[in-house]
């Protein structure tokens, strides 16, 4: 065996030995440090962000090693939690997350939380990097009066309702009304539309939570408003999420044609994607005036233009009508209250401040910082980054984009710090241990493969991908932990 490859081979093993051992001490995990000259770089946040950052570190930094710390017991975030249940093709970039995790110079550690179970300045004298991306958690208010009744909730929480979020199992949303007003028009409200509208047959085949399903079956929703403060023009959701509402089964889509005034005449201004959707509204319109509308027995989705939310009644919602000038939307004095049993907000997300010392902007909910790097404390007016400190995902941008988005975003951030590492702006010279277990109550990679194994197999009785389990003590004791 030559040299080189027995230096390969013993520096392999050290790997292994460091991504595989959790009752190492903090001494030996020193000793891999300094055989293979790792540099230790910690990402908190298993969701696309993460992975997507870690793979980019990985391929790019032959002498890293990557640490994922989650504070759920379970990975991938927002693509297991946020992702509709009936787009599954969109959650088949787990392979590629998982690949990733796969790879003896990662470790996962979930059920680790940020500011409860390990600090920032901990993690910082551990690391020689820290990348923050643990995504958006809370959610942006109407602020009206009567916001909080129980009929008033956001599209944020009935999505992890459905989606098998630990904790919203309890949310147990009223459905036994006609009317659901959704307020917004991204993306995110009109997968709850769907989710409302859809058969629920179609949804049985998916991994959408059993106590979902059983409540969706026995919903009385018939009517959902998609309402929105602008035009036709600004309309948020995208042509494939259009599609999908224009094809469900006894489901009719009324849109209101007064809405749409003039907009037939700008189309051919229009860039490409915009012009796209709006001919595909303006298509559907033209299919609607050949039918008579709200005769049959169809449940019905019905997107409504120029509304802004100005009143939250006992069981209905008073908009206020809005004019256009400039794309910004002007509140007139003429009103419309619209029937509205639930009514869920779907106008953003923002982010949570994990650790008090994280510089973060609370008025926008996302973490200070300059193309990726984290500035330091804002209050005293630096705004130089704090070096070795990266943020990416929506918890540097706010939730804006689609995955492709987060993953063009932290494959960016990623670069940055293998440019700073290159330019010594880090200092990897020093010796950092990475996280030591102690005696937390770790899930390691192996244990969220046994969550995994374990979902799936529940799921087949019932013909669908898996059944999620909710409960965190239970995912514990699968887990091994």
């Amino acid at each position: 065996m030559s040299l080189t490859r027995h230096f390969l081979n013993c520096r392999r093993n050290l790997i292994n030995i460091y991504s595989s051992s959790f009752s190492t001490s903090a001494i030996n995990l020193q000793a891999v440090q300094q055989a293979t000259g790792t540099k230790r770089i910690c990402i908190v946040g298993a969701g696309p962000a993460g992975f997507y950052a870690a793979q980019y570190l990985l391929k790019q930094l032959s002498d890293c090693a990557v640490d994922i710390v989650e504070k759920l017991p379970v990975p991938f975030g927002l693509v297991r939690f946020g992702v509709a249940p009936d787009h599954p093709e969109v959650k088949n970039v787990i392979n590629t997350f998982t690949k990733t995790a796969e790879n003896p110079r990662l470790r996962f550690f979930g059920n680790v939380t940020l500011g409860t179970d390990v600090t920032l300045q901990e993690l910082r004298e551990r690391y020689h990097a820290v990348l923050l991306t643990y995504g958006a958690d809370q959610d942006r208010e109407l602020q009206l009066e009567n916001e909080e009744q129980a009929h008033v909730l956001s599209a944020r929480q009935f999505v992890a309702w459905y989606n098998g979020l630990p904790g919203a199992e309890q949310l147990q949303p009223d459905l036994n009304g006609r009317d659901v007003t959704i307020v917004g028009q991204g993306n995110v409200a009109v997968d709850v539309a769907r989710m409302l509208l859809t058969p629920i047959d179609s949804l049985k085949l998916t991994d959408t939570t059993d106590y979902a399903l059983q409540a969706l079956a026995e919903s009385k929703v018939e009517r959902v408003h998609l309402v929105g403060r602008r035009g036709p023009l600004q309309a948020a959701f995208t042509i494939k999420e259009l599609r999908e509402m224009l094809k469900l089964p006894n489901v009719e889509t009324c849109w209101r044609p007064q809405d749409f005034t003039g907009i037939e005449a700008q189309v051919g201004k229009l860039q490409r994607p915009r012009k796209r959707l709006t001919e595909l509204m303006l298509k559907s319109i033209g299919e609607q005036s050949s039918r008579k509308v709200g005769i049959s027995n169809n449940k019905q989705f019905l997107p409504i233009f120029l509304r802004a939310p100005k009143s939250i009644g006992q069981r209905q919602m008073e908009f206020s009508i809005t004019k256009l000038r400039e794309n910004a939307a002007v509140v007139t004095e003429e009103t419309e209250s619209l029937p509205s049993d639930l009514i869920l907000r779907s106008i953003g997300y923002k982010s949570s401040c994990a650790d008090a010392g994280i510089n973060f902007d609370t008025q926008r909910g996302h973490v200070c910082n300059q193309q990726g790097r984290v500035l330091k404390d804002n209050k005293a007016q630096l705004t130089e980054p704090e070096p070795g400190l990266y943020v990416a995902g929506w918890l540097a941008t706010g939730p804006t984009g689609v995955i492709l988005t987060t993953m063009n975003v932290a494959f960016s951030v990623a670069k940055t710090i293998c440019d700073d590492m290159a330019a010594n702006v880090i200092d990897t010279t020093s010796v950092k241990p990475g996280l030591a277990p102690d005696n937390r109550r770790i899930v390691t990679w192996e244990g969220w493969q046994r969550i995994d194994k374990h979902e799936t197999e529940a799921g087949k009785p019932m013909g669908k991908p898996r059944e999620k389990i909710v409960s965190i003590p239970e995912l514990l004791r699968i887990a091994g932990v």
